[in-house]
């Protein structure tokens, strides 16, 4: 197993919780000691999750500097259990989180059937964005809760595995990202970095591939701050020896067709099977093909995403997953019979036109009145209701066409009403005027080490 990391309050006299917060709430900078005292503070109960959560805002609202920002990253990351596999092919994909965005269950069986072996360990959801293990869990039986044991087993014999985020891994993260989840401070580029890198870095892997969403429905919402988290992420990665590569890409649109968490798992099934929606397909092409690349399996990106493809016309990347999901204990058949809401409403389309644009943070905020995201850190989900939206940006529609199919149960009519309210008041426009189809990959960035 990793290296376990000792929890120690270094000064822990001459520091205190309410002195930080007000430090950092008049904006001056916190030194590594003083970031060490308060999370491993958080960790022993001495810092109450009341002022963690105070501490938050005053980060969101007064930024980290960069020496802020690796003090937090190195502090989390060693609050737990660190692997090291020391094995070039042991490679992972992270995404700054989207609506729609599923495509860890797609590319990672299509790079585990090429030869990366790819550790994820996963969270659930953040904001308006929901959660990989949330999502998973929609297969019957699915066990994300595995050991640390089982975890390296898992990755060491068969080169996939899908763990939820645990108290042994960065656990100082996973109690701060369940506070920031419901308190409003998800959209912080250094909080965010902290915690992708407290965790990726634990896993072991030699290199790692960021996806960094930019747009309305992103936590970064411009590509200027995109690119900035982007090398924000590729520097950390650099700065601990791991060779990394980046995406930009955009979320000004749901990512596939499907939002919601079977719905999802059922989008990404047909994906493997070929015949996905086009920007899901594309996207989880390039992502494992750079998980191919970095791995040095190919010699190029290109390459890397030639025999991505492959491995789905193969039946490889498929088979991959079945296997991923009868190792940790789901059942096969259940995939046939996903949780399902039992009412279906559709918004049709009020007049002929083009897809202009979508509010897509509006989307994920419609699956959370949905019942499925959480209003407080312990609030279960509904993993049964979603939508389905049947066209995308640049598409051409005729008035009373389906523009969204709104599963949900019978006594959710209000919700519904108002669903249907927002969709016409605007989370979907449409142009008279044809409208170009969006780049889906704005920017790719590569960090050699």
């Amino acid at each position: 197993m990793g290296k376990k990391q000792a929890v120690n309050i270094h000064k822990s006299n001459l520091f205190s919780a309410t002195n930080l917060i007000d430090k950092k709430k008049c904006r001056h900078e916190l030194t590594a000691d003083e970031i060490k005292f308060f999370v491993n503070g958080l960790l022993l109960k001495k810092v109450a999750d009341y002022q963690m959560t105070a501490m938050l805002m005053a980060i969101r609202l007064n930024g980290f500097s960069t020496n802020e920002t690796q003090a937090l990253t190195e502090v989390m990351l060693n609050s737990g259990t660190i692997f090291d596999f020391q094995d070039p092919r042991v490679i992972d994909k992270h995404s700054t989180g989207g609506i729609g965005d599923k495509t860890s269950f797609i590319l990672a069986p299509i790079a585990h059937a090429a030869g990366v072996k790819v550790p994820m360990i996963a969270g659930r959801g953040l904001g308006h964005t929901a959660g990989t293990v949330d999502k998973i869990e929609a297969v019957e039986g699915f066990r994300t809760s595995l050991s640390l044991d089982e975890f390296k087993k898992s990755l060491t014999q068969f080169g996939l595995v899908l763990m939820g985020q645990t108290d042994q891994i960065a656990p100082a993260d996973k109690i701060i990202y369940a506070l920031r989840d419901v308190t409003a401070t998800v959209d912080s580029i250094p909080l965010i970095t902290a915690s992708i890198m407290s965790k990726k870095l634990a896993e072991g892997t030699a290199g790692l591939v960021f996806d960094v969403k930019c747009g309305n429905g992103a936590f970064m919402k411009t590509k200027s701050d995109a690119k900035k988290l982007a090398k924000g992420l590729m520097s950390t990665a650099k700065r601990y020896h791991k060779k990394s590569l980046a995406l930009v890409t955009n979320m000004n649109q749901p990512l596939g067709n499907a939002v919601g968490h079977a719905n999802e798992i059922q989008e990404c099934i047909d994906t493997l099977k070929g015949h996905g929606p086009t920007d899901l397909t594309e996207l989880s092409l390039q992502l494992a093909g750079a998980m191919i690349y970095l791995a040095g399996i190919t010699k190029s990106l290109q390459a890397g995403v030639v025999k991505a493809k492959k491995m789905i016309q193969s039946g490889q990347a498929l088979n991959s997953f079945y296997e991923l999901i009868k190792r940790q204990g789901g059942n096969l058949n259940s995939l046939e019979n996903l949780p399902a809401a039992s009412e279906q409403t559709i918004f049709l389309a009020p007049r002929n036109g083009y897809i202009k644009s979508f509010q897509t943070e509006t989307i994920g905020k419609m699956i959370q009145k949905l019942g499925g995201g959480r209003t407080t850190a312990g609030s279960q989900i509904d993993l049964s209701i979603g939508l389905f939206f049947h066209k995308k940006i640049g598409d051409k529609v005729k008035k009373g066409e389906a523009l969204v199919t709104i599963y949900h149960h019978q006594n959710q009519k209000n919700v519904v009403e108002n669903l249907l309210h927002d969709f016409k008041m605007g989370v979907i426009k449409l142009s008279s005027s044809r409208v170009e189809k969006p780049e889906l990959i704005y920017q790719i960035l590569e960090n050699k080490i």
